[in-house]
């Protein structure tokens, strides 16, 4: 699952999620019924999900970074498995991949911003005080005395009756950005309580957008202040790329990212603010009111001057399918990303390997064992594709690529069913649905869940923002009715140990989030990993054995673009 997204303008609208209401379903089955059904997992093998994870994390791997000799090893390994589980190439030119272009930025950790105020000088070290980037092909940043602009959350929502940029003028200046939503810290006697969703992030509060509102204001640089509440992961997540950053290449039309973009840690904020005769908490408070006003920062003024080395790759989707014996022409798609990190350097000095074992090797393992149960059954009636993407962790690259440049028509693109992070603690009495209220799919999933025995409930920490960080989300923006499963979601409810075994797992593995750590152990419970794929595997099947399409819900953001082509699927 991505967490440091690279400067993304696919699909160009912001638009928030809206928070739904989501009860955990009834169970209308026996205590003994539950106690049968639940863990079972169908054709979906454990043991085989294992070892696909323990390959895919192994050191001939070295990480799975996306124009590296990792990738070439693992596209082939994914070719291989495709070709033994006897799929059809479903890439371009009849063949198994889509290449995806892309650039890649690496720049100098060493690197030192300053910021002058008042006659004072403060000087920010990336990877320490900042994490600096750029996504513009340039071999060198330069920026000398450009001024700073606190721009609140950085919200443009007139739905939600919205501004906090009023009529500044950001052109050759460096916006300075809250993270989350104007509601997130908001106590519930504050008029903007509940305005954005309270703690359920909506796209305005991922700082993608906030990027984007950057952009599209004509600023030379966008910084968001980290807060790990509100980014909901610590800053050693942030600047565990090293300030590397990927993108996918744009046409002409596209907005082009800011040349700076970063992030800027708590400590460091409040005292270059403090240096600036400026109170940030303060400040955080004045923001969620619908009245604030941009806030210069008193006479201070951002310099860098930062080597980048640039790279011109290219990366490569890796895609299979089934063609459909009624329904050629309509597709059903399972998808999952095969990058992680690579390799890097430690805080020692070490070079580790950031093995990507559960993110998101257990998707890929769903995304083959899914294949496999299909293609030991009957042929269905629309195509079936089973995509593994490039780039996840870089942006959502490869699908967004895919969006771009699709291989089937997205408006008979009946689902996109995506995995990303299975825990691995054992079989659960619940499960829990990502953007709960979006589509018919979440009722499909929660109805697969109850023949299992298991409830279905919201994710537990919607302020992480998950409907908006992985691959699915492209499809979604293209319309696509879309099903994501990550859990990442919640504690579980094990059958072993109940929610407290859960918590203790999930702790545990956001220890290793993006880390080195994220590596396969013979110690895991997969069944429970292998429970969620087969109720995917279940909403696909429906799917694909069906001429009904799957539709998003009134109030879902996504309805209006799927219903401008309700035409060409009503004629068929």
């Amino acid at each position: 699952m991505m967490h440091t997204l690279p400067f993304r303008l696919r699909l160009q609208f912001a638009t928030g999620l809206a928070a739904f209401a989501f009860a955990p379903l009834a169970v209308g089955l026996s205590t003994a019924q539950a106690a049968t059904n639940t863990g079972a997992s169908g054709p979906i093998d454990p043991a085989r999900m294992s070892e696909t994870m323990r390959v895919l994390s192994s050191d001939e791997f070295e990480g799975r970074a996306p124009g590296t000799p990792g990738e070439a090893v693992t596209v082939k390994w994914l070719i291989e498995q495709y070709q033994k589980i006897g799929l059809e190439p479903g890439g371009e030119n009849g063949g198994w991949t889509q290449n995806v272009p892309m650039i890649r930025t690496r720049p100098d950790p060493k690197a030192t911003a300053t910021v002058t105020t008042r006659g004072h000088t403060m000087e920010l070290h990336q990877l320490k005080d900042v994490a600096l980037s750029t996504l513009q092909p340039i071999q060198r940043l330069h920026l000398s005395h450009v001024p700073l602009v606190f721009v609140g959350y950085g919200v443009t929502a007139p739905e939600r009756r919205w501004n906090d940029f009023k009529q500044v003028d950001l052109h050759g200046k460096i916006a300075v950005f809250l993270v989350n939503d104007p509601d997130f810290d908001a106590g519930p006697e504050e008029p903007v309580a509940g305005r954005f969703g309270g703690k359920t992030m909506t796209y305005y509060g991922r700082w993608t957008y906030k990027f984007e509102e950057a952009a599209r204001r004509g600023a030379a640089g966008a910084l968001i202040i980290h807060d790990t509440p509100g980014a909901s992961y610590p800053w050693s997540t942030v600047v565990a790329p090293q300030g590397e950053e990927y993108d996918i290449l744009h046409d002409d039309k596209d907005l082009k990212s800011v040349p700076l973009i970063g992030w800027i840690e708590g400590n460091a904020a409040h005292a270059l603010f403090a240096q600036a005769g400026l109170d940030l908490d303060r400040l955080r408070r004045q923001a969620r009111s619908p009245d604030f006003h941009p806030v210069n920062i008193h006479d201070a003024t951002f310099s860098l001057d930062m080597p980048v080395k640039v790279d011109h790759l290219q990366s490569q989707n890796v895609i299979g399918k089934i063609t459909g014996a009624t329904y050629p022409d309509e597709t059903v798609m399972f998808g999952a990303h095969w990058d992680a990190f690579g390799k890097s350097t430690d805080a020692q000095g070490n070079t580790v390997i950031r093995r990507g074992a559960i993110d998101d090797g257990s998707g890929i393992a769903a995304v083959l064992e899914i294949a496999r149960a299909f293609k030991n059954g009957p042929k269905p009636k629309r195509t079936v594709s089973f995509a593994s993407w490039t780039g996840e962790e870089r942006g959502l690259l490869g699908s967004s690529w895919y969006v771009a440049h699709p291989l089937a028509p997205l408006d008979k693109t009946a689902a996109n069913l995506t995995m990303d992070v299975l825990q691995m603690a054992g079989p659960a009495h619940n499960a829990f649905i990502i953007g709960a209220g979006q589509d018919t799919l979440q009722d499909d999933f929660a109805e697969a869940a109850l023949k299992q025995g298991r409830t279905t409930q919201p994710e537990a920490m919607p302020e992480r923002g998950a409907f908006y960080r992985a691959d699915h989300l492209p499809f979604a923006r293209a319309g696509v009715p879309v099903l994501a499963v990550m859990d990442m979601a919640g504690p579980f409810d094990l059958l072993n140990g109940g929610t407290a075994a859960g918590s203790k797992w999930l702790t545990s593995y956001m220890a290793c989030y993006h880390q080195a750590c994220d590596a396969w152990s013979a110690d895991w419970d997969v069944r429970g990993a292998a429970q969620d794929v087969e109720v995917v595997r279940q909403v696909g099947y429906s799917a694909a054995f069906s001429h009904d399409w799957p539709t998003w819900k009134g109030g879902s953001e996504f309805r209006a673009i799927r219903e401008k082509s309700d035409d060409i699927r009503s004629a068929h």
